[in-house]
């Protein structure tokens, strides 16, 4: 069985707006709505928890629960105060049977299908795996002065994106760990890392963008005028 959780309790002050970004309309429907329905589409998927707001359960009642009727959606459980809270709250959660967890950012509407079986194949052979791209230009490592240390190679530089997926087993003990440790990790994949197992990227897509900003919200939109039958 595999289980996705969405997380969609982000305040995202970076878009500037009184509404939580998740929420905000992308050609017709909410963000989040977006994001969900290829979750729901996907037949890789067996049910679906969004982690959201602790105060807008109405709103995602009334926005997207009621009006979509997602099929696949369990659970609806509040996020906490870090990402990582947020993230382990929804593990939790999971159906007893799950044997692949993955891990998606609600603000990421332009994932596709391909992408989450990419994931959750390697999560089967590897234990961890994250979709990613590699960059596209050329990275420089600076030190506190602003001085450059070194040129990393373009190949072996990739930029993280979501979904991320696991076995259930590694991504429980990886969160056991970081509470430990006291490691506050920016994705899960850091904390398999930290944890000392190995994470297999897999190819995501440039398009798969998160949206943080306005243009972000511009970008999106021109993408799925132009590309939506893709999905």
């Amino acid at each position: 069985m595999n289980t996705a959780i969405i997380l969609a309790a982000g305040k995202g002050s970076r878009m500037k707006a009184q509404l939580n970004k998740q929420y905000l309309i992308l050609k017709e429907k909410p963000i989040l709505a977006h994001t969900i329905s290829v979750f729901e589409e996907s037949s890789l998927i067996d049910e679906i928890i969004l982690v959201i707001g602790e105060f807008e359960h109405e709103l995602c009642k009334n926005k997207i629960l009621d009006k979509y009727k997602f099929k696949k959606v369990k659970k609806i459980i509040s996020g906490g105060k870090e990402r990582q809270d947020s993230v382990l709250n929804g593990i939790k959660a999971v159906n007893e049977k799950t044997d692949i967890v993955l891990i998606h950012d609600g603000a990421r509407p332009l994932i596709t299908r391909k992408i989450i079986k990419k994931c959750v194949d390697s999560a089967k052979k590897h234990g961890a795996a994250s979709a990613g791209v590699p960059i596209k230009e050329t990275i420089k490592i600076m030190g506190k002065d602003k001085f450059v240390k070194y040129t990393p190679k373009r190949e072996d530089v990739w930029v993280t994106q979501t979904p991320q997926a696991f076995r259930i087993d590694v991504i429980k003990r990886a969160h056991e760990f970081a509470i430990e440790q006291e490691v506050l990790g920016t994705d899960d994949a850091m904390l398999v890392e930290h944890m000392g197992e190995h994470v297999k990227m897999v190819e995501g897509d440039y398009e798969n963008i998160k949206i943080t900003t306005p243009d972000d919200l511009i970008t999106a939109e021109a993408i799925l005028g132009h590309k939506r039958k893709r999905r």
